[in-house]
Parts: structure tokens; C-alpha cells; sequence
């Protein structure tokens, strides 16, 4: 199964935010190309809110292009073979984490939003940390930050505020 076919069934079986899933079912019908990069249509991305439940905390990235407080994430990679795995990647090789698990029952969320590079339609996930687990900054980011819930909405925009409310209410 390839990766446009595995987002698809995982854009179907989500049963939330109807009219968006339907917006990004259309965008992989209309182009067979739309999990790229390479679609200057805009493409679909996958990220990971890295989540330590114990602590009442989430790990946010300084995004180096953007200059903001965001979930780890990105675009998927021709290696990727699911679009969860997408965002395990991600969300390890982003905030330097092993041993990241995603939260049971697939997509948290989607965000559509614009970049300097397209549309990002992206599908959203949690990631758990293990205990003790220690953040290393990558050269994707400025800083990696964990934050207390509480805290999220004084640093970043209104879709991380969302993911992480998705998130707690899926816990």
C-alpha cells in the first residue's frame, strides 16, 4: 500500500472536523502527487504534539523558518510508509526523543494552514514521551521548550491551543 493510499484511509476512518477531512479526501483524489513536497497545490503533512501526561506538560519546537512555538512535524518522506509513522518520524527526529509512542486511535486533528512553501494540509497526532526522556534540539529549531498546559496559549497560535485541548480530551 503506498502512503497516498494509507492517508486516505486514515483521513476516512476520521470521524471529526467533517468538512476539512473531506477538503484533504478531495485534495489526494484530485492529485495523485498531493502527500509531496513537490505539489505546489499544497500537500499533506503529518505531525506529533510530543505529550508527558505525568507532567502536565508538552514539548513545543522555536521553528527555525517560522519563528514559532509549533508541534514537531513536517513533510512526509518517500521512506514514510504510513502516515502515523510520518509522524513518529517527525516528532523523534525533531525533538531528539526515543522511544516516542503515538496516543492510541489515530489523528488528534487537522490543520490547514499556509506556508512559504504551500498549503499544509496536516494531519495531527500525539506522541507520548517515555519517562525521563530528555529533548535534544535539532536543525530544524531554535529551541525546544516543554511547557505546562496552561502555558501553550501564551506562547503559541490558536491551532497548537486546539491540538493540545484535542489531545487532553482524548487522555
Amino acid at each position: 500500500m503506498s502512503l497516498h493510499d494509507d492517508a486516505v484511509l486514515v483521513l476516512k476512518s476520521y470521524e471529526d472536523q467533517v468538512e476539512l477531512r473531506q477538503a484533504y479526501l478531495d485534495h489526494l483524489a484530485a492529485r495523485p502527487d498531493g502527500m509531496w513536497k513537490a505539489c505546489g497545490a499544497g500537500h499533506i503533512t503529518a505531525s506529533g504534539l510530543v505529550i508527558d501526561p505525568e507532567r502536565g506538560q508538552v514539548l513545543l519546537t522555536l521553528h527555525k523558518k517560522l519563528r514559532m512555538w509549533l508541534q514537531m512535524g513536517g513533510h512526509c518522506e518517500p521512506k514514510d510508509t504510513t502516515l502515523a509513522g510520518s509522524a513518529l518520524r517527525e516528532a523523534t527526529e525533531e525533538s531528539g526523543i526515543t522511544g516516542l509512542t503515538l496516543l492510541p486511535g489515530g489523528p488528534v486533528r487537522l490543520d490547514r494552514h499556509h506556508t512559504p512553501c504551500a498549503w499544509h494540509l496536516d494531519v495531527q497526532y500525539a506522541a507520548l514521551a517515555p519517562a525521563g526522556a530528555v529533548e535534544a534540539i535539532s536543525d530544524e529549531s531554535l529551541d525546544l521548550r516543554w511547557f505546562p498546559y496552561a502555558e501553550v496559549a501564551t506562547v503559541a497560535d490558536e491551532s497548537v491551543v486546539r491540538l493540545v485541548e484535542a489531545t487532553r480530551a482524548r487522555l
